[in-house]
């Protein structure tokens, strides 16, 4: 049983939350949002409250279940506050710039590196600190994530790009004689 799935998700106000034919929609100040949900899980709004409630014991069912709240809670709290993800450029002579919905890395390689910013993200470049900002949580860390896989740091010098609150564990080089 999911602890998560029997929570029932409070919907806070200036939130309106509307549910089509499997379609979740979220609105409120920020924006809104809406995800498309299998069948298996029954999504029901009674008293300003979102429940969940599985229609059959089958195991993908009850996996779904505590998923489907997560996004749905995910999708609620978007719309209220930002979702934000910091990274760290690290390296002489490594950093990054924006230039109208693009951002332009030179990270080390003989040619800059382009990365087309998706719709709906902000980012704010300040020094060699990258934050993204959005209602979407999968869109905020997936593109966190494109940015890192670009140049993931080495545990050598930690050069490359991480996140804010990440630990690069180093190693100890070559030793001479």
């Amino acid at each position: 049983m999911s602890r998560i799935g029997k929570q029932q998700i409070e919907i806070p106000e200036k939130t309106e939350v509307t549910i089509k034919d499997g379609t979740v929609v979220v609105k409120g100040p920020k924006g809104e949002l809406s995800k498309n949900f299998r069948p298996n899980i029954l999504i029901e709004i009674k008293d300003k409250k979102v429940i969940l409630s599985p229609k059959d014991e089958a195991i993908e069912t009850m996996s779904l279940w505590g998923t489907y709240a997560s996004h749905i809670m995910n999708m609620i709290n978007g719309v209220n506050t930002p979702f934000q993800k910091k990274l760290i450029i690290e390296g002489i002579g490594y950093k990054a710039t924006l230039s109208g919905s693009t951002i332009v890395l030179n990270i080390g390689f003989s040619h800059p590196v382009n990365i087309k910013i998706p719709a709906g993200l902000n980012v704010l470049i300040e020094k060699n600190i990258i934050t993204v900002s959005g209602i979407d949580k999968e869109a905020v860390g997936q593109f966190t994530a494109v940015i890192r896989s670009r140049k993931e740091p080495e545990p050598y010098k930690g050069k490359g790009i991480r996140y804010f609150d990440e630990i690069i564990k180093r190693k100890e080089g070559k030793k001479s004689v």
